[in-house]
Parts: structure tokens; C-alpha cells; sequence
């Protein structure tokens, strides 16, 4: 699209305290969204809850190629595909509505790694370990990926599909216009917003920078925004492994705040309607980046696979954008940093067949299938055999750079009580962006409100 064609979404901000954006969403139009059939669990069909969004329709392929072969092996057991048609943040809460009730509760569910630990805590799922101990290409998944899978109590209840890394997309046509290096690698995040604001003095009918900000983005802010910074800062990240204790009065916090209040105070991002919508995620991969509407965008590896194969194909993406690490705040330690984590398919605990479900999961994430989405989602692959496979490594020229980044790469805690202090997060990061608050005061509101939530002993102050 030529610069004089495109669309701008808006920069100017009069009063950034004074947008307010109200979202609600109403538990009844949830339980109606997510609502199966009642009475007794049957051990002849299975019910396979996942997500559905117009830009990730990979995983639904797969799970329809899973049914027909799982069904054709198996005649007396129907497999019953239940979409949940929700952004990420929404379709957690749909999810755990969905677990709250015997005769809506899934068999068999797209489970986020992050909230294994919290789901097996509070009941909803099924430990399968007998079941993997049985499965001959248990032993083709690495370490890392089967870790992914354990509860508190040391059982597995998840299986890995695969994992992701986060880097900086940037569209090279834009930064040519702007006077900037096709092959541009920051070093330290003034890099970053030096670049963005080149961009914006020299093409300003584009969005230079896009890092997710909002609540309604949910993991979105907390993982691929704010604590991409946070791991590249000097402090210690948001929970300590080995005192098991949640870090406050961290002064990478506040820095990581200011990154993002920088952002919005001098209109480097995207107006404040757009960057906190819940549809953030989906319009960067599905309209901003491929309609050269926007340079840069913090985010995850899996968007070239939308690009390749998804309903949303974007044919010029490999020589119109470029990649970089995203770089630690001042370039110290290794240079680099990264977030991962991934998603897995889990047994639920109403389940009335569990072999039969992890059946289907073993058939979903064979080696055949799981080559197939690792392939056409862009994840990095967990399975030996596929992460070897000449098939994988020549699908997408992504591959290697995002596979790069795992040696950079941080994990989010996996606590029962991660999930409500994310949410923490993301209410520090959408009130500076807003106005509401400083990134100092922010920093003090999650503090406090981190010690509400696990007590004054389950914290400790950074070092």
C-alpha cells in the first residue's frame, strides 16, 4: 500500500486521562457461548474445547484432522469439536466457565502452559501420567516441553504442542522511507525508541511502535509487553524460584513502566481506542503489519504462520518485514533477552473416558500432525524428530531466527496465583499508558496489591 493510501489510525492524544474505555464481559452470554449438553458424562463422546479467533485457525485444522483419524479408529466414540470464539484473555474465562459445571465441562482442552499448575490446583484436569508412561513418542519431547505439563503435586497433566519466542517485527520498506537500516538491530531500548521516533518525524502517517499495553490484552501485556522489558532490566524478575517468594519495590518494574509511558506520552503508539481494544493482537498481525500501517511490533513468533497459511495469507511478508532481538534495557548481560511459553492439550477432570481422550491427544500430536502445526502455526518445536525434520526447517524462513532466541528466553512463574497478579500487571500498565497513574505509583499499587493476594511472607524486596 503506497504511503499516500494508507489509513492512519491516529496519534493525537489531547488529554490522555481523559479517554475512558469501558469492557465488560457478561458471565451470561459466556455460559450460553459455552454451553454443551447437560445430564450424564458419556464415555461415547468426546468434547474438545479450544480457541477460535479469525487469525489462528491452524489449531482448529488440526483438531478436525485429529477427529476424522481418531474416529476412524475408533467407531463407537464420537469426538464433538467445541470452539470457543474468543480473544485470549476471554477465552480463559469462557474456559474456566465451561470447567465450573459437570455437564459442560470439556474431555479434552487447548490448555495455556501458564495455567496448568492453577487449573490442576483447582480441580479441572486430570493427571495422565500412566497414560504418557505408555506412549512410545513420549520420549521425543525435550525436557523443557514435558516440564510444561506438571502440577504442583509433581504430576502431568498437559501435553506440549510446542513452544514460542518474542522478538521485534519491523517493516524494512517503512524504515527505508524513514531513513533506517534494512538490516536494523537495537542494542538497548533507547534504540528502539529513537527508531520510532525517526519513524514518526518521517513517514507520520504510520504507527511507529506497537507493545501491548491493555487490560483487555490480558497475557498479551503481561508476557509479550511488560515483562519482555522486565527481563531485560537489572532487577530480578517478578518471583524468586528459589525462596519461592514474589519480588516487590523493584526498580526494573518502574523502568519498564516508563518504557511503555514514553510510548504513549510522545505518541509513538497506537491511539488509545485501538491499543486497548481486546482485538489489539489480531489487527496487529491481520491488518496493521501486512497493510504497512504500522513499523514495529513487539510480539511472538507464530505470526508468519498466519501469514503463510492462515485465512489472513500475506504472500510479501518475507521481504517486507524484518527481525531483531529485542535487546536488555542498557545492553548488559547476554544483550538480548525473550519471553517463551506455549500451550498443551489436556485431559479434563470430568472426563468419563480418559483413555480415549488422551488417545486423541497422542493422535493430535503425533509426529505427522505435530509437524503439520508446529509447521503452519510457526511454533518452535518441542519433538525431536520434528525440530530435525527437513520438512520443518525449510517451511518458514522465521524458524531460525526464533529458535535462536530460546538461549536468550525467560518463563513466566507458574504459581496457582500467577494469573491474578498478571492481571495486576496489566491494570499498572493500562493505568500509565491512560494517565492514571506514574510509573512509580503504579509500581506501588501492584506492590500492594501483590501482597493482598499472597501475604506479607510470600514477598521479599529486591535486591
Amino acid at each position: 500500500m503506497s504511503q499516500s493510501t494508507r489509513t492512519p489510525l491516529g496519534h493525537l492524544r489531547p488529554n490522555r486521562r481523559s479517554f475512558l474505555i469501558g469492557a465488560s464481559l457478561a458471565a451470561a452470554a459466556a455460559l450460553a457461548a459455552c454451553s454443551g449438553s447437560s445430564g450424564e458424562r458419556s464415555s461415547n463422546t468426546l468434547k474438545v474445547a479450544y480457541q477460535k479467533t479469525s487469525a489462528f485457525t491452524q489449531l482448529e485444522d488440526l483438531l478436525t484432522k485429529a477427529k476424522g483419524e481418531f474416529e476412524a479408529a475408533n467407531s463407537e466414540v464420537t469426538v464433538e469439536l467445541v470452539p470457543i470464539e474468543a480473544e485470549q484473555d476471554q477465552y480463559f474465562t469462557k474456559l474456566a466457565l465451561m470447567n465450573g459445571s459437570d455437564s459442560t465441562a470439556p474431555d479434552v482442552m487447548y490448555e495455556d502452559s501458564f495455567q496448568v499448575r492453577s487449573d490442576a490446583a483447582a480441580g479441572y484436569l486430570m493427571p495422565i501420567d500412566e497414560y504418557v508412561d505408555a506412549w512410545e513418542d513420549w520420549d521425543q519431547f525435550v525436557d523443557s516441553a514435558k516440564e510444561a505439563g506438571l502440577g504442583d503435586d509433581g504430576k502431568l497433566y498437559g501435553v506440549s504442542m510446542g513452544t514460542d519466542t518474542r522478538g521485534i517485527y519491523f517493516n524494512k520498506q517503512i524504515f527505508a522511507q524513514a531513513g533506517l537500516p534494512e538490516d536494523w538491530q537495537p542494542t538497548n531500548w533507547n534504540d528502539i525508541l529513537d527508531a520510532a521516533r525517526t519513524i514518526k518525524e518521517q513517514v507520520p502517517d504510520v504507527i511507529p511502535l506497537n507493545i501491548f499495553v491493555a487490560k483487555a490484552g490480558g497475557e498479551m501485556t503481561s508476557m509479550q509487553g511488560f515483562e519482555m522489558l522486565l527481563s531485560g532490566t537489572d532487577s530480578e524478575l517478578l518471583y524468586n524460584a528459589d525462596t519461592k517468594k514474589w519480588v516487590t519495590g523493584s526498580q526494573g518494574f518502574i523502568d519498564s513502566l516508563a518504557f511503555m509511558d514514553t510510548v504513549y506520552a510522545e505518541e509513538l503508539g497506537p491511539a488509545l481506542d485501538v491499543a486497548l481494544d481486546s482485538t489489539i493482537g489480531n489487527r496487529v498481525s491481520t491488518e496493521l503489519l501486512p497493510q504497512g500501517r504500522l513499523a514495529m511490533a513487539i510480539d511472538g513468533s507464530w505470526m508468519p504462520g498466519g501469514w503463510i497459511s492462515g485465512d489472513n495469507p500475506w504472500p510479501e511478508w518475507e521481504e517486507t518485514m524484518g527481525l531483531a532481538k529485542m535487546p536488555t534495557q542498557n545492553g548488559q548481560g547476554d544483550g538480548f533477552t525473550s519471553m517463551s511459553g506455549g500451550w498443551t492439550l489436556a485431559v479434563g477432570s470430568k472426563c468419563a473416558n480418559p483413555e480415549a481422550a488422551f488417545q486423541f491427544i497422542s493422535i493430535a500430536l503425533n509426529y505427522e500432525n505435530t509437524l503439520k502445526y508446529d509447521t503452519e502455526n510457526a511454533q518452535v518445536a518441542v519433538r525431536r524428530d520434528v525440530a530435525e525434520s527437513e520438512d520443518y526447517l525449510s517451511y518458514n524462513p522465521s524458524f531460525e531466527f526464533f529458535s535462536g532466541l530460546v538461549q536468550y528466553t525467560h518463563f513466566r512463574p507458574t504459581t496457582p496465583d500467577y494469573s491474578q497478579i498478571s492481571g495486576n500487571i496489566q491494570i499498572a500498565c493500562e493505568s500509565v499508558v491512560t494517565d492514571d497513574a506514574t510509573p512509580e505509583q503504579a509500581a506501588a499499587t501492584y506492590d500492594s496489591g501483590l501482597i493482598s493476594i499472597v501475604g506479607e511472607d510470600g514477598t521479599e524486596a529486591a535486591s
